[in-house]
């Protein structure tokens, strides 16, 4: 699979996401239901703490990819939710923790909602990857 970034500007590299990807030669491609912070049994985990929701809700999407045979490399685009935009951004470095060394900067959405589906979470990151 080929890979070529798309920045009319570079804004967004210090944020950690491109603003679009052409991605050539993909064979698969799996489309990630929302992850959060939950643990196997589907119980909301790390109330009222970003930082932990965000590290655990990407733990779950890694767990995701791998079940696929993937990881954060394959992912080609990112939606993310969160309850509060500002505080999930003072710890959006998790993101350039766990994509970095993958050297892959998805496209991304960010959205502010009001709640998720489940009370207590705060953070949802859903991906879509391919190999």
């Amino acid at each position: 699979m080929k890979r070529t970034a798309v920045n009319p500007w570079e804004w967004s590299l210090k944020l950690g996401y491109n603003q679009a990807e052409i991605v050539e030669g993909a064979a698969r491609q799996v489309t990630c239901a929302g992850q959060t912070a939950v643990d196997g049994e589907g119980n909301p985990q790390h109330p009222d703490d970003m930082r932990a929701q965000i590290s655990l809700a990407l733990d779950n999407l890694e767990a995701v990819l791998a079940k696929a045979g993937m990881n954060l490399s394959n992912v080609t685009r990112l939606g993310v939710y969160a309850t509060d935009v500002d505080e999930a951004l003072k710890n959006f470095d998790l993101m350039g923790m766990r994509f970095g060394p993958h050297q892959s900067a998805p496209p991304m959405t960010l959205l502010g909602v009001t709640r998720l589906a489940i009370p207590g979470l705060m953070f949802e990151i859903e991906a879509t990857a391919a190999s």
